[in-house]
C-alpha cells in the first residue's frame, strides 16, 4: 500500500508541476523571466542551465507556500576570474560569483485574482545580477500567462507564457519577452553578452517524473536548462522494501513467572539479547509489583513511537506472566526523552492485532516526556537489569550507513562502536582554482564509559587533496578563528580530528546539561558545557553554552597556538508552523565579537531541513566583500538530510551540508561537542504530534492517522486580522475628538519647541561625557528593546500577554509609518546638522532622515503604550520617556521631536488597545493544536 501511495503521489506531483517550472536561474518562471508563482509547497530543485556566456549551476527551495530561495554559483564565459600577472590568472578559469535570490508571493491566485509576487535577485554580495521586480500571473485552462516590471537587470515590462497541451501534459511551450539589459551585465562588451538583447524568446519543456529538460532558442544562440525536482514533503522517496518485519518468534517461548523472572536473569536477558538483535541499545529492565519497566533506545529506527512499539510487540512474548502494566522510558545518550505506560495488556495486544482502534486504546496509554525519574535506579533494585550486557555484531562491511557510502563498522549495544569510513569536502572560490578537494579515510572510535559518560574521537588520514596549492593567505583583521582553513589543510596528512569527553545529564523533568572536554574540532580544543530548559506544553526552548577554548596548531595533534577565548552563547529556539524553528542566538562568539545569529529552517515530512543564518556583531569585519562603511556579516544556507528517505530500510542516519558565500571570521561558533536541543527536538515532534505514539502499531489502516502522516501546520490569519482591522476602524476617534487631541498635542509640541535650544545648550559641550554617551545609547535602543517585548510577549505569553503583544506590535507599526510621513511633510534640520531651530534640510538630503519628529520615541511609545495601558503601569511611560530622552543627548533631536514622537505613539498605542483590548474576540496569534493551525473567531455583535 505504501508503494503505491509514492507512486500516486508522484504522479500528482508530475501534473501539477505541469504549469510551473523553474527559468535558467531557478526562480519559477519561463526562460530567463520570473512568474509570480513560488512552486509547490516543499520542491527541491537542482539544476545547471547553459546560456551563453552564463552557466550556472543553481538549487531553489520553496521554503514556505509563498517564499522560494534560491541560490546560483554562475560562471561568465570570456573573462578570466583575475587579470593577467595574478597568481590565480591561469588556473580559476572563468569569471564566478555566487548568487542568493528570493521571491515573495503576496497574493495567491484566485478564482478571478492573479497571483501576485515580489523578487529580488542578488540579495547580497557583489550585486553583479541584482534585480527588483514585481509579477502577476493567472492560469486560464491549460496556459499559464504572467506580466510584471522590474528595474535593475530586468529593466522594463516583462511578460511569459506557458502552455500545456491536455493529451501530452508532460510537454510544454514556453515564450516570453525577455527585458533583461544584457548590455549593463558585468564586463559585457568582452562576453556574448554584449550581442545579446531584449526581445522574445521561446523554448520547449519535458518533464518526466522528478526530471525536467528544456531547450529554448534566444535569436542569438540557443539555451538549455536540465533539473531534477524533489518533493521534500513526500513521507518517502524510496520504498522501505527491505525494512525488517516486526518480531515474531517461530516458536513462542515459555513465560516465566514473577518468581522464576526475579530467581533467574536468564528470562531478562533473553528478552534484552531480542531487543539487540532489533538495533535497541542500552536497553535496562527491572520488574516490580505486576509492572515490567523497560529503558532503551535505537540506532536504526526514526520513529519514537515506533521504536516503542516494536519494544512491547517484543515483551509480550517474554514478560512475566503475572505483568499488568508495561512502562517504556525511550532514551538518548542515557537522557529520557519519552515515557510510555500501558495500563492493560489485554487492551495492548486487542490494538495490536486490530482488534480495537486507536482512539479506544488511547483510554489505557499515558505518553509524557521522560523525568529523571524514569530512569531505572540499578543501585537499589536488585531485580534490575542494568545495560551492562553487550552484544557485539562484530565487524561489517555497509552500505549507506551514518551518511557515509561505504563504512567498516564495528558496534555493540552499549554504543561503542569504531568506525572507518571516507570523508570529502570541498573548497570553492580560492584564486588558485575555482573548486578545491580534500578526501580522506576518518576512523572513529566511540565508547560509553559510565551512565552519561560517552567518549568520541575521530583520526583522519588524508588520500588525496589539493587544498593546500592555495596560494592567497587570509587577509582578515579580526582573529583568524576560521579564514586559516587552507593552513590547517597544508598541515601534516594524519590528524587526531576529535578527542571528546561529554557528560550528559537530566537534573530535573524538563532540563537537560552536558558538559564537555577535549578536541572539539579540527580548529579548537576547550572544556564547556550546555544547560537547556524545554518546556514540554510550550513552543518554545532555551540554552545556554560556554566554553573556554584554545586554537590547535596545524598539525593536527595536541598542539596549540597562542590564540584563546571564551565564548558564551545564549539560545532561544521557537516552534512556529509548517515545521519551522526559528533560534536566535546572542553572546560571545570565536572572535571575540558579540553579537546575535539569527537561524530559520524548516523541516518537510521527508526530514528533510532546509534553512538559513545570518549574524550581526561588532566585529566589523572589513575583508572584501566587505568595507569599513559596510563590514561583512557572516551568512549561508544549510541542509540536512535524512537518509531513510533515500533508503529501502528505515535509517536514523543523516548528512548535513552548509553554503557561505565566504569564509570569514566574524560570527562563527566552535563546533558543539554534543548539541542538546536537536536531540530534545527530534523527541518532542514525536510527542507533540497528535497523541504521541507515531508509528506505534504499523497498522496499514493508520497510515494516515495525524501522528503517523503528520499533517502540515497552517496559519491562516486573515479573517483574525480583518476582525481586528474592523474593531480598530470602529474605534478611530470621531472628527471632534481626533481635532481635540491634535489642537493639545500641537499646545504641548509648541510649549517644548519653546525649549528646544534652552535644553540643546544645556547638553552642548557634555557630547564626550561617560553619562551622556550610555543615554545615548539608550534612546538607540529603546525602540529595539520596546519592540522584541512585545515580540517576546506574543510568543511566549499567554492569552492576555500574547494579544498585548500583538497590539503593541501593531501600535509600532503605525507609529513608525505615521512618523514617516510627518518627517516628509516637515523636512526639519537636525540639531547637530548646525542650522538653527525649526530650519528645513539642506536640498539633496533625505527627507526620511530629517529630525521631525522623533521616530525613535514614536515606535518606543508605540510599543509601550498597550503594556501600560493593559496592566495598569504608567511607570512605563516614565521608562520610555527617559530613554527616548537620550536621543537630544548628542544633538540628534531636538526636544520637540521627542514630544512630537512620544505622543504619536502613546496616541496609536491607546487606539489600538482601546480597539482590540477584548482578547476573548480573537484567537491567539500563536495556538496551534495537534494536525492544525488557524484562526477560530468568536465575535459577537
Amino acid at each position: 500500500m505504501s508503494k503505491n501511495y509514492a507512486l500516486s503521489s508522484a504522479t500528482l506531483l508530475c501534473s501539477t508541476l505541469a504549469m510551473a517550472a523553474p527559468n535558467m536561474g531557478g526562480q519559477d518562471g519561463y526562460i530567463n523571466m520570473p512568474s509570480a508563482y513560488t512552486g509547490q509547497d516543499g520542491t527541491w530543485s537542482i539544476g545547471y542551465s547553459q546560456d551563453k556566456p552564463y552557466s550556472t549551476l543553481w538549487t531553489s527551495v520553496t521554503l514556505f507556500p509563498a517564499l522560494q530561495m534560491t541560490g546560483r554559483y554562475v560562471s561568465i564565459a570570456g573573462i578570466s576570474g583575475f587579470e593577467e600577472g595574478h597568481a590565480g590568472h591561469n588556473s580559476y578559469g572563468d569569471y564566478k560569483d555566487k548568487v542568493f535570490d528570493a521571491k515573495l508571493q503576496l497574493w495567491p491566485e484566485g478564482e478571478f485574482s492573479p497571483a501576485i509576487a515580489l523578487g529580488r535577485t542578488d540579495l547580497f554580495g557583489t550585486g553583479l545580477f541584482r534585480s527588483n521586480y514585481l509579477a502577476l500571473s493567472k492560469r486560464f485552462d491549460t496556459l499559464e500567462t504572467s506580466i510584471g516590471y522590474g528595474d535593475g537587470r530586468i529593466d522594463g515590462a516583462f511578460a511569459g507564457l506557458r502552455w500545456t497541451p491536455r493529451d501530452y501534459a508532460n510537454w510544454a511551450l514556453v515564450a516570453e519577452y525577455d527585458a533583461r539589459d544584457y548590455q549593463g551585465d558585468h564586463r559585457a562588451s568582452e562576453t556574448f553578452a554584449s550581442e545579446r538583447s531584449k526581445g522574445i524568446k521561446a523554448g520547449i519543456e519535458y518533464r518526466w517524473g522528478w526530471l525536467s529538460l528544456q531547450a529554448a532558442h534566444q535569436n542569438s544562440h540557443a539555451a538549455l536548462n536540465a533539473m531534477v525536482n524533489i518533493p521534500l514533503n513526500e513521507r518517502e522517496f524510496v520504498p522501505h522494501v527491505y525494512e525488517p518485519p516486526i518480531f515474531a518468534p517461530k516458536a513462542l517461548p515459555q513465560r516465566p513467572s514473577a518468581a522464576q523472572w526475579r530467581s533467574d536473569p536468564a528470562y531478562a536477558q533473553a528478552l534484552q539479547r531480542v531487543l539487540h538483535q532489533q538495533h535497541y541499545t542500552l536497553v535496562s529492565l527491572s520488574y516490580r509489583n505486576g509492572t515490567l519497566h523497560m529503558n532503551l533506545s535505537n540506532s536504526r529506527i526514526s520513529d519514537m513511537g515506533r521504536a516503542v512499539g516494536r519494544a512491547v510487540r517484543t515483551a509480550l512474548y517474554y514478560m512475566p506472566q503475572q505483568t499488568r502494566n508495561i512502562k517504556v522510558t525511550y532514551t538518548e545518550l542515557d537522557l529520557p526523552l519519552g515515557h510510555y505506560e500501558f495500563f492493560d495488556i489485554g487492551a495492548l495486544n486487542d490494538y495490536l492485532a486490530g482488534r480495537i482502534d486507536r482512539q479506544r486504546f488511547r483510554d489505557f496509554v499515558l505518553v509524557r516526556p521522560g523525568k529523571p525519574q524514569d530512569k531505572i535506579d540499578h543501585s537499589t533494585d536488585g531485580d534490575a537489569l542494568q545495560a551492562g550486557l553487550s552484544d557485539d555484531n562484530g565487524l561489517a562491511v555497509l552500505m549507506s550507513e551514518d551518511g557515509d557510502m561505504v563504512q567498516l563498522r564495528k558496534q555493540d549495544s552499549l554504543l561503542n562502536r569504531f568506525k572507518i569510513a571516507p570523508r570529502l569536502g570541498f573548497y570553492f572560490n580560492d584564486p588558485s582554482g575555482a573548486l578545491k578537494y580534500d578526501l580522506s579515510a576518518a576512523a572513529s572510535f566511540d565508547r560509553r564509559l559510565t551512565q552519561g559518560m560517552y567518549f568520541n574521537s575521530t583520526l583522519s588520514a588524508t588520500l588525496l587533496e589539493d587544498v593546500s596549492d592555495v596560494t592567497q593567505a587570509s587577509n582578515s583583521t579580526l582573529p583568524h578563528v576560521r579564514s586559516d582553513i587552507a593552513e590547517y589543510k597544508k598541515g601534516g596528512r594524519i590528524k587526531l580530528q576529535k578527542a571528546v569527553l561529554n557528560q550528559y545529564f537530566k537534573p530535573a523533568g524538563e532540563w537537560y546539561g552536558r558538559v564537555s572536554g577535549g578536541l572539539y574540532e579540527e580548529m579548537f580544543a576547550g572544556a564547556g558545557g550546555q544547560l537547556l530548559y524545554a518546556p514540554f506544553d510550550k513552543r518554545w526552548a532555551a540554552d545556554i553554552a560556554v566554553d573556554a577554548l584554545r586554537q590547535r596548531d596545524y598539525q593536527g595533534w595536541l598542539g596549540m597556538r597562542d590564540y584563546d577565548t571564551v565564548t558564551a552563547i545564549g539560545s532561544l529556539h521557537y516552534r512556529l508552523p509548517y515545521e519551522t524553528t526559528a533560534t536566535l542566538r546572542a553572546g560571545r562568539f570565536l572572535a571575540k565579537d558579540l553579537g546575535a545569529r539569527f537561524e530559520i529552517k524548516r523541516r518537510f515530512r521527508s526530514g528533510f531541513e532546509v534553512g538559513a543564518w545570518y549574524t550581526r556583531t561588532d566585529g566589523e569585519d572589513i575583508t572584501s566583500p566587505g568595507t569599513p562603511s559596510s563590514p561583512y556579516f557572516d551568512k549561508g544556507i544549510f541542509f540536512r538530510m535524512p537518509l531513510d528517505a533515500l533508503l529501502p530500510q528505515d535509517n536514523r542516519s543523516r548528512a548535513n551540508f552548509a553554503i557561505s558565500p565566504w569564509t570569514r571570521d566574524v560570527g562563527q561558533m566552535v563546533s558543539s561537542p554534543g548539541d542538546l536541543y536537536p536531540m530534545v527536538e527530534s523527541g518532542e515532534l514525536t510527542l507533540h504530534s497528535a497523541d504521541g505514539l507515531g508509528n506505534f502499531s504499523e497498522r496499514v489502516d493508520e497510515l494516515g492517522h495525524p501522528a503517523v502522516a503528520r499533517p502540515i501546520e497552517r496559519i491562516t490569519p486573515w479573517p483574525n486580522v480583518k476582525l481586528r482591522l474592523d474593531d480598530s476602524g470602529s474605534a478611530f476617534p470621531r472628527l471632534s475628538e481626533l481635532g481635540n487631541t491634535v489642537f493639545w498635542s500641537g499646545v504641548t509640541i509648541g510649549l517644548a519647541s519653546l525649549a528646544d535650544e534652552r535644553w540643546r545648550d544645556k547638553l552642548a559641550g557634555h557630547e564626550n561625557n561617560g553619562g551622556i554617551k550610555a543615554w545615548d545609547k539608550l534612546g538607540k535602543a529603546a525602540p529595539l528593546l520596546a519592540v522584541g517585548g512585545a515580540g517576546m510577549a506574543l510568543v511566549l505569553g499567554d492569552s492576555k500577554l500574547q494579544n498585548t503583544g500583538f497590539i503593541a506590535l501593531q501600535s509600532a507599526a503605525v507609529a513608525a509609518g505615521g512618523s514617516m510621513l510627518l518627517k516628509q511633510a516637515f523636512n526639519r534640520a537636525r540639531p547637530d546638522q548646525g542650522q538653527g531651530h525649526w530650519s528645513r534640510q539642506d536640498a539633496g538630503l533625505s527627507r526620511s532622515d530629517s529630525s521631525f519628529p522623533s521616530n525613535h520615541a514614536a515606535v518606543t511609545f508605540g510599543a509601550i503604550t498597550p503594556f501600560a495601558a493593559e496592566y495598569r503601569a504608567p511607570w512605563l511611560y516614565g521608562v520610555a520617556g527617559i530613554a527616548s530622552l537620550g536621543r537630544t543627548a548628542k544633538g540628534k533631536h531636538w526636544l520637540s521631536d521627542v514630544a512630537a514622537g512620544s505622543l504619536l505613539g502613546y496616541a496609536s498605542g491607546k487606539w489600538l488597545w482601546s480597539a482590540q483590548r477584548e482578547r476573548g474576540r480573537y484567537q491567539p496569534i500563536f495556538d496551534f493544536g495537534p494536525g492544525y493551525a488557524g484562526v477560530k473567531i468568536d465575535a459577537r455583535y
